[in-house]
Order: structure tokens, then C-alpha cells, then sequence
């Protein structure tokens, strides 16, 4: 009987995964969505009050990971990999430290890490996860928009039909949602911050809506 044959199914999963660190070495500058509207110099330009703030959480790993959340040892091994269980609860979100996970269906969520730790997370992940799952690192097809300010709910009234009233939208509630003719997964950080997933293609049209409805209330851009 071959090697191949002796081997269990997890370590024939586990050497057939196409895995690669995709972030390229420190003489690569990484270049998010909105490398080109140079949100470090607006920063510094800008005012440094007002009832809208925008922060952009470039760079960040975003892993899609399907599982099954009735097995308890594939429950068990993410939180040995992350530090935090998954969330389990519909349209809920768990963190630890600067690992964030999103309950994005039943049996789907995605996992927001550090840019430069991403690969070796997906590589614990293959360490440590039994049975049939799917890990997908999608990284660079998205960015994060943060969003706070005593007028941040107002900006977000205007491009979702989302109930955002503290009671129906409480912290560390998630919902992915059309916003401003595009869509997002918006998720509550705060009484008056959010976090947008917006995807790299619509980037710039979230960013250039965002100034446009922000008008009333004065934007700010931190770096």
C-alpha cells in the first residue's frame, strides 16, 4: 500500500491545501483600497472636530471560514487558534484582542486578523482543525471602513434601510446590507462606531459617498 494510502483523511486534506503566504516582503509597499486618497496627509490637513470620523483599518487579513457548529472539536480548535469561541448566534461578533470574528451564516464566518499574521493563522488553522472545513483567505478583495462620531448613525440612516437604534443594533451586532447602492457587513463597536467590510471594488465609491453625506456634519479622517 502506498504512503499516500496510509494516510489518515485530516493528513490527506492537510497535503492537498493550497496554502501560501500572500503577503509579499518588507521591499513591497502594502497598498490598501484607498492607497490613492491619501488618508494620512487629509488627516493631518483636515479638521480635528466635527460629527463624522473615518478611519480606514487598511491592511487587515480577512479569512472566510466554514465549518460545522455542531462539532465541538472543530469549535475547540478555533478557539485554540484565535483565543475566542465563534460566535454562535446569529448576526452576533466575538474579539479577542485584535482578532475579530463575524457570525456571517449557520455554518460561516469571517475572521479579521493583523495583515502580517495571516498567514501563520491559516497555518495554526491547518495544524489544528479536524474534519471537513473550508478556510479561504480573502484579503485583498476588502477593506474596513471605521466609522464613529456623535452623527454616525445619522450618516448610516442615509444609506441602509438597518434599524441602527441601540435597542434592535447593539454593540457587537453584525449584518452584511445593501449601504448606498453597494453593500457591507456593518458590526457595532460602540455606542457610536461601526466598522464597514466594504469590498476593494467599491471602495472609492463608499469613500466619495461618505464625504458627499457627511457635508452636514463635518468630517474628520483619521490616520
Amino acid at each position: 500500500m502506498s504512503d499516500l494510502n496510509n494516510m489518515t483523511a485530516a493528513e490527506s486534506a492537510a497535503t492537498k491545501a493550497a496554502v501560501m503566504n500572500q503577503v509579499p516582503g518588507p521591499e513591497i509597499e502594502g497598498q490598501s483600497p484607498l492607497h490613492h486618497a491619501d488618508l494620512a496627509s487629509l488627516a493631518k490637513q483636515g479638521p480635528k472636530t466635527s460629527g463624522v470620523h473615518l478611519r480606514e483599518l487598511k491592511l487587515l487579513g480577512h479569512l472566510t471560514l466554514r465549518c460545522n457548529p455542531a462539532n465541538a472539536d472543530q469549535l475547540a480548535a478555533v478557539e485554540r487558534v484565535l483565543g475566542v469561541a465563534l460566535p454562535l448566534q446569529p448576526l452576533t461578533s466575538s474579539e479577542n484582542g485584535n482578532y475579530s470574528i463575524r457570525w456571517m451564516s449557520p455554518d460561516e464566518w469571517l475572521i479579521l486578523v493583523p495583515g502580517l499574521e495571516t498567514f501563520d493563522i491559516e497555518t495554526k488553522f491547518r495544524d489544528e482543525m479536524p474534519g471537513h472545513y473550508s478556510l479561504v483567505n480573502s484579503s485583498g478583495g476588502s477593506t474596513v471602513l471605521e466609522l464613529s462620531g456623535e452623527n454616525v448613525v445619522e450618516l448610516l440612516k442615509k444609506a441602509t434601510p438597518i434599524d441602527l437604534h441601540a435597542k434592535s443594533f447593539p454593540v457587537g451586532k453584525v449584518v452584511s446590507t445593501l449601504l448606498a447602492k453597494s453593500t457591507a457587513t456593518i458590526r457595532r463597536t460602540g455606542d457610536q462606531r461601526f466598522e464597514l467590510v466594504i469590498r476593494r471594488s467599491f471602495s472609492d465609491y463608499i469613500w466619495l459617498w461618505i464625504q458627499d453625506a457627511s457635508l452636514e456634519f463635518g468630517l474628520v479622517v483619521e490616520a
